[in-house]
């Protein structure tokens, strides 16, 4: 009994832990990279992963968000891989994410790019149960929906949660995740919240150990989870998650950025 309340408290706290930008679209500074052809940003990267020496020393930006029911955090690195450094993710028996806030133009920018590797797919990963919220990678993008567009219901259950833990809980996010129980291009709610749509990218251990190149069009993807206009984005985040499960994985992620349709 107690760890399965440990696991739903954990999972409450999901999207607790991750930045959010209020309705007033507020950002945190520091610089991010932004290529223009004159008529608006074609290209905007998050901090960047390759930028930066090899280390604990993350780019400035990028924060690491806990969990406070789970009692072990991730370690995140930065390593050579290929002759380029890329982010580490080491998750056994644990979770927590990096996040970065940056406020996104889904409509001028709508394709996020980024490559994953994972050291082997999550066993017990499966997206319809509670105890299967684990996954070998994830990739959140966090959506800043304005509270008049939310259900009322929604907005009584996100400002109850914000005055218990003093957080800004995003109203909306994508979650892409290499999988294990779906195959690559599924997709259902969180096990715990119909805000948070889980896509499935990666699968299984076909492609474990391989770097994967993935781009997602995140406003198309909006639009069939939510049926809605599309809000702009406030953040994302990226994350493996092991603590329900028990089990072992390593992440390593690439420099991730958001760029126009072709």
């Amino acid at each position: 009994m107690a760890a399965m309340n440990r696991q739903r408290r954990r999972a409450s706290l999901t999207l607790l832990a991750l930045p959010a930008i209020g309705a007033t679209g507020v950002m945190r500074g520091f610089a991010v990279a932004a290529a223009s052809d004159g008529d608006g940003p074609r290209r905007i990267e998050l901090p960047r992963f390759s930028a930066a020496p090899p280390g604990h020393r993350l780019p400035a930006g990028w924060t690491h968000q806990t969990l406070p029911s789970v009692e072990r955090p991730n370690r995140f690195d930065l390593v050579v891989d290929e002759g380029v450094t890329v982010l580490r993710v080491l998750s056994d028996h644990s979770a927590s994410s990096l996040a970065v806030v940056q406020r996104v133009d889904p409509a001028a920018t709508p394709l996020l790019r980024w490559r994953w590797r994972v050291s082997n797919s999550v066993a017990a990963s499966d997206l319809r149960r509670k105890a299967g919220d684990d996954y070998a990678g994830r990739v959140y993008v966090l959506f800043d929906l304005p509270p008049e567009r939310l259900r009322v219901a929604d907005r009584l259950k996100i400002a109850a949660a914000r005055l218990l833990h003093g957080a800004d809980l995003p109203a909306a996010a994508l979650c892409y995740v290499w999988g294990t129980a779906q195959a690559a291009g599924e997709s259902g709610w969180n096990a715990y919240t119909d805000r948070l749509r889980m896509l499935v990218v990666d699968s299984g251990n076909g492609h474990a150990g391989q770097w994967r190149e993935v781009v997602r069009d995140v406003a198309a993807d909006f639009r069939v989870a939510f049926g809605e206009p599309v809000p702009a984005i406030s953040g994302v985040a990226v994350a493996a998650d092991t603590d329900n499960s028990g089990e072992r994985v390593e992440a390593r992620f690439g420099d991730l950025w958001f760029e126009a349709r072709p």
